[in-house]
């Protein structure tokens, strides 16, 4: 099923049709897999964990499909899957990880070494700030800045206020700028 010919309501009633529920779902993979990945990606800043990331995003929504119950967008839903999944990723490996304080572990130097990254160095440098921001702070940064998320929507996937949410928000964006200050 192309791009141009997929319909959220037809996906939605093949979903609940046990014979069409695999054409449906290789739709759903297919038309979002991509933005799930670049999402999943601006949290955890390695392509192979990302990648992970996103096949464990579509793994969990398969095995829970009958959970879905059509009262929100799909890719309302994967966002929902995908934030949990990559937050109890960062969790379980917040100790394991290189601090990105030591040389060894800059944000900046993985990145500039990656395949993936096409960035230059104030790109690194911005990857950098955001990658030190406690993980559900930089969540509410990447679906502000990058995916230009509304709040109300916001406020939905990671139920909170949005309050809290523009908070969280300014907060983030001062600590970045503080960062490129200090850096640059």
């Amino acid at each position: 099923m192309s791009r141009e010919k997929y319909n959220e309501k037809d996906i939605v009633a093949q979903l609940k049709d046990n014979s069409l529920r695999a054409v449906a779902f290789s739709a759903i993979v297919e038309r979002y897999s991509e933005q799930i990945y670049r999402h999943i990606r601006r949290m955890v800043f390695s392509h192979d964990d990302a990648n992970d990331l996103v096949q464990e995003t579509f793994i969990k929504a398969w095995v829970n499909i009958d959970k879905f119950r059509g009262d929100s967008k799909i890719i309302t839903w994967l966002y929902r899957i995908a934030i949990n999944e990559t937050l109890t990723f960062i969790g379980k490996n917040s100790g394991n990880t290189i601090s990105i304080d030591s040389p060894e572990g800059a944000v900046a130097d993985k990145l500039e070494s990656d395949l993936f990254f096409n960035g230059d160095k104030a790109d690194a440098l911005f990857q950098e700030a955001v990658s030190r921001l406690p993980a559900k702070q930089r969540l509410t940064f990447n679906m502000k800045y990058y995916e230009d998320m509304k709040y109300e929507e916001m406020s939905t996937l990671l139920d909170t206020s949005v309050g809290a949410l523009k908070a969280s928000y300014h907060i983030a964006v001062k600590k970045i700028e503080e960062f490129l200050k200090e850096n640059n």
